[in-house]
């Protein structure tokens, strides 16, 4: 065990430190994290309805939530939330990506993130056209369509009907599926951006103008510039794939097949192993893997959401993802990475250790609410040999049963953005819109990690908590 904590020492931890410190990955995470005011939101309203309009029916025969008094203007209301919240995240992370790329290299923020924003829109298509042919309509009908129709845009004939629509944003060009699109075009475009600013290729105003002022003037020659740039690649890409747009070839050539290998077990199971590796050595382990874990399953999870909202549990289960960000915390990271509550209960039922039970005790409310750090440092788990094995296997394990659990359908996959502190079983709960095998499934997975700690706590019994060696 000693030979192989050294190894880890020499050989991953200086790796973990580079990745932990690079500063476009930090930028990555912390555009994903600034999107959460808004996620949580749009999570709360359809968390809500779920409750209120989804889960009844499966238990009161005849219940339509959108009729009920009261009720029905719930539903409204969250639906207006998620309007503006989910329905467009992939808009409110490219401008919190392009701000946190340009606060990284300490030039004007919010035009970073205008830049990055405006960059990424103007690749989305902002027209529609298509049709139905091979029609019976009589004079009437085309008559009502073409009355009705003519300010939207709709024509028709006695066998066709069709649409040119011009001045409209699709809703799914601005939700998930616009993070890849804005992780490149937004990135290209910023960097563009901070590299004009940082060689102070700038309009200069006397320094009696306002610094706000001052500030946008500075701006507006490396943001014309990069603007620029991203339209010249958007035409000559226009000219070379002509029947899509940039980000529906990037959606179908790289996003669809990305997305698709993370459902893989062995994804699931590698992920799960580095954000452990990185905790031993004292590194937020999916703070190193934001890129992956909120870029890759993040985005799997904001569909199962959004699908949700539009049809239940039925569509999640038809269309959606069976693994996603949230599945991680359901199922395995129960009181923080690592499963560690279970830890402290081993340590409370088995530990004679007096330093390891005052470091438990402490720990069982932060635990509670999935905050580990006592825990993790207290005890601690850190660079600590005999905690290395079961630090890493039980998260193996519980993420093993959650996984196979969900694609076997014994249990409903994540369609909901639970705020991470949420106590486990309500967690899986929430998380899987009120699926009450959920909790069960968690259960299970907190047996099996209890009797994988249990060995190691008991052996830790025969350790002298201040030489680490074995007690007389």
């Amino acid at each position: 065990m000693n030979a192989l904590t050294l190894w880890l020492e020499k050989y991953f931890l200086p790796l973990a430190s580079k990745i932990g410190g690079q500063k476009h990955l930090v930028a990555l995470r912390d555009a994903f994290i600034g999107t959460l005011p808004a996620t949580m939101a749009g999570s709360v309203a359809v968390m809500l309805n779920a409750i209120l309009r989804d889960l009844p029916p499966q238990f009161f025969d005849g219940y339509d939530g959108s009729t009920v008094p009261v009720i029905k203007q719930i539903i409204t209301i969250n639906g207006y939330v998620w309007n503006g919240t989910l329905a467009i995240a992939g808009l409110i992370f490219v401008f919190s990506w392009g701000y946190n790329i340009a606060r990284a290299y300490g030039v004007n923020e919010l035009s970073g993130g205008i830049v990055s924003t405006a960059a990424s829109i103007a690749g989305i298509t902002f027209s529609y056209s298509g049709g139905i042919s091979g029609l019976k309509l009589d004079q009437a009908t085309v008559d009502a369509i073409n009355a009705a129709g003519n300010a939207a845009g709709w024509s028709a004939t006695k066998t066709d009907i069709t649409a040119a629509v011009w001045g409209w944003l699709p809703l799914n060009n601005l939700d998930a599926n616009f993070f890849f699109t804005a992780m490149i075009i937004g990135f290209i475009a910023t960097m563009i951006y901070v590299k004009l600013m940082l060689k102070d290729i700038t309009i200069k105003l006397p320094d009696s103008v306002p610094p706000a002022v001052s500030k946008a003037f500075a701006s507006i020659i490396p943001a014309t510039v990069a603007l620029y740039v991203v339209a010249i690649f958007y035409w000559l890409f226009s000219l070379i794939v002509p029947d899509m747009t940039f980000l529906q070839w990037l959606q179908k050539t790289i996003a669809l097949p990305l997305l698709g290998l993370s459902q893989g077990f062995g994804a699931v199971i590698l992920v799960t192993l580095f954000v452990q590796l990185f905790w031993f050595f004292g590194i937020h382990g999916p703070n190193v893997l934001a890129p992956i874990l909120e870029g890759v399953f993040g985005v799997a999870q904001l569909e199962n959401v959004n699908l949700f909202q539009k049809g239940g549990a039925d569509l999640v289960l038809a269309e959606g993802y069976k693994w996603v960000r949230g599945s991680f915390d359901a199922y395995a990271w129960f009181g923080g990475s690592g499963g560690t509550i279970i830890l402290i209960l081993a340590i409370l039922l088995f530990s004679k250790r007096k330093d390891y039970l005052a470091v438990g005790k402490l720990s069982v409310g932060p635990g509670i609410f999935n905050i580990n750090e006592p825990i993790m440092f207290g005890l601690p788990i850190v660079l600590n040999p005999i905690m290395f094995i079961p630090f890493l296997l039980a998260p193996v394990v519980s993420v093993s049963i959650g996984y196979f659990a969900t694609i076997l359908g014994l249990v409903n996959p994540v369609s909901q953005q639970v705020a991470w502190v949420t106590p486990p079983f309500l967690m899986s709960f929430l998380a899987t819109g009120a699926d009450w095998r959920a909790p069960i499934v968690t259960l299970v997975a907190m047996i099996v990690s209890f009797l994988i700690w249990v060995p190691f706590v008991i052996s830790a019994n025969k350790m002298d908590p201040s030489l680490g060696e074995k007690a007389e």
